[in-house]
Order: C-alpha cells, then sequence, then structure tokens
C-alpha cells in the first residue's frame, strides 16, 4: 500500500517541473513525435527524451516505437489518478485556507467572497483549453 502511495506522490512531484508540465500540456492534444515535441524547447531532444521517460515511467504517458521515431501520448488512467489526487489536495487543504482566509477577513469587517471548487476547476478547463493550440499546429 505504501509503495501505491509514493507512486502516485513522485507523479506529482514528476508532474510539477515546469518541461514536464509544458510536455503534458502539449500532449493533451494528440500524440507526437519526440522530435516535434523537442521543437518547443531550447533543451537538446535528449533532455526532452529523458523527460518524457520520467512521465512514462510515473504512468503519465505512454510511448510507441515506429521505425526510429518514438510518439508520446497521454495515459488516460494515470492522467486520472493525478487529478484525483490534485482534486483530494484542493478539497481537503485549499478549502479549509480559503475559509481561513474568510473568517479573518470577516474579523477585519472585510468579508470576502471566494470561488467555491467548482468554479475553479471550471476556471481552471476553460483556461487549458483556451491555451491548447489548434488542431493540427504546434
Amino acid at each position: 500500500m505504501i509503495t501505491n502511495v509514493l507512486n502516485v506522490l513522485d507523479a506529482l512531484e514528476i508532474a510539477a517541473e515546469p518541461n514536464r508540465r509544458r510536455l503534458l500540456h502539449l500532449l493533451a492534444g494528440n500524440e507526437r513525435a519526440v522530435s516535434d515535441l523537442s521543437a518547443h524547447f531550447e533543451v537538446s531532444r535528449s533532455a526532452i527524451s529523458q523527460h518524457l521517460l520520467l512521465l512514462e515511467k510515473a504512468g503519465l504517458v505512454t510511448a510507441r516505437k515506429e521505425g526510429r521515431n518514438r510518439f508520446y501520448r497521454l495515459n488516460p488512467l494515470g492522467m486520472g489518478r493525478l487529478r484525483e489526487l490534485v482534486s483530494q489536495f484542493w478539497t481537503n487543504e485549499l478549502d479549509l485556507l480559503a475559509s481561513d482566509a474568510a473568517a479573518m477577513a470577516e474579523q477585519r469587517g472585510t468579508p470576502q467572497q471566494h470561488p467555491n471548487n467548482q468554479q475553479l476547476q471550471d476556471k481552471d478547463a476553460h483556461e487549458f483549453r483556451q491555451n491548447d493550440p489548434p488542431a493540427g499546429h504546434s
């Protein structure tokens, strides 16, 4: 059981690194070759391959080989687990923080409104879709 928890936490840590987060965003639309992905970064193709290998080991992406090319895509199961973890964290910890901040503001006589969890998730999903490149464009 501890191994499973550590794997999920490792996936969160792995996905948090900025280059790997960008790779996940680029893969959100469709499968891509390493050469296509590496064109979006200033680091070497080898470095991108290493990032992709970590994402694959964490279960966040899958790879297939076609000739000399490797193609990557998001792993829906792994991404689902990552989303669940983030959702649990948000629901349990950040809602408490937001409530505490609202209570402190109210004590000062300046009640503040904060969006609920669903409103924030809807906003994040909308922003994520807006940041996706149009199909066929990279």
